[in-house]
């Protein structure tokens, strides 16, 4: 809107300055390219084109060049035929609420700048939820609808400062890359929890670093799968306190991370520092009911 007094010789009749075209926010639409499935419940799908050069484009490059790189994604619903990037705003005006596109939080795997491509692993389980099952449909020419990407977490170039890597299903992407950016000479371990063996993968990483895989499946009371985070948690207790400084990344269920942060934080000492926790998900919350709990007291890893 203008700033500028009217004048009041200027005629009633004069008509209002036509209102500039609304803009798609920090959304780009990511179309995909083709999909790879990688574990019985692990697809990547591979996206291209002018939407990712511009998102790619957009994007901070400290953010871009963090390990645990993501982005804010909607999924629109193919029967309601809307067309990517989605203007949240827009659509709530006309667009009944049952048919808004659906936002949920993303590694991004890998970015090609030079190709302008970039991939998303997603963890499928038939059905259940939003994006597993739209990936799972993913055809080459389906479209998404992505925000400018987030990350904090980059490897240290220490090679003297031991690792420790702690994550389960939604934490592979994320790790995969961290693993793929430490220098040759790391040290460490790293601890990956997942169904069941068919669902490990081959990750490079440095000599030094030793991965290790947990499988829910038979881990439980009398062989039964055990609750998502419990393996974790057991294996990283069980492993010796560090004497010294130790670079941490550890992400996955909420509660794990709790009782991670508890580990870590308070008994262990690891300064906050060099400590990079979160939750990526909780047991028994939908996405949306696990974002709007960030803000309360159970969706706080960290006290105080």
């Amino acid at each position: 809107m203008s700033s500028t007094p009217p004048n009041p010789a200027a005629p009633v009749s004069t008509p209002a300055a036509a209102p500039a075209p609304r803009r798609p926010g920090t959304q780009y639409a990511l179309v995909v390219q083709r999909t790879e499935q990688l574990t019985p419940h692990l697809l990547r799908v591979h996206f291209a084109g002018e939407g990712v050069a511009a998102w790619i484009a957009a994007a901070d490059p400290d953010r871009l060049a963090a390990t645990d790189t993501y982005a804010k994604v909607l999924f629109a619903r193919r029967e309601v035929g809307l067309t990517a990037p989605y203007d949240l705003e827009v659509l709530r005006e006309t667009v009944p609420l049952e048919d808004l596109p659906s936002r949920r939080t993303y590694t991004i795997r890998d970015v090609d700048a030079a190709a302008s491509t970039l991939a998303i692993d997603f963890v499928v389980h038939g059905d259940e939820g939003v994006a597993g099952p739209w990936a799972q449909a993913a055809q080459a020419g389906d479209a998404i609808s992505a925000s400018v990407p987030g990350g904090a977490f980059a490897p240290s170039d220490d090679v003297t400062l031991p690792r420790l890597l702690l994550g389960d299903d939604s934490a592979i992407p994320a790790i995969a890359a961290a693993l793929e950016a430490m220098p040759a000479g790391a040290q460490g371990v790293a601890i990956i929890e997942v169904e069941s063996a068919a669902e490990e993968l081959e990750l490079a990483h440095p000599e030094g670093i030793d991965l290790r895989w947990l499988h829910r499946a038979g881990a439980g009371d009398d062989g039964a799968t055990a609750t998502a985070g419990l393996p974790l948690v057991a294996a990283a207790r069980a492993l010796p306190a560090p004497t010294g400084p130790v670079e941490v990344f550890a992400h996955g269920e909420r509660g794990a991370m709790k009782e991670l942060r508890r580990l870590i934080n308070g008994e262990w000492g690891v300064d906050r520092s060099l400590l990079s926790l979160s939750a990526y998900w909780a047991l028994g919350r939908a996405e949306d009911a696990f974002q709007a709990e960030k803000r309360e007291p159970i969706g706080q890893i960290f006290e105080g």
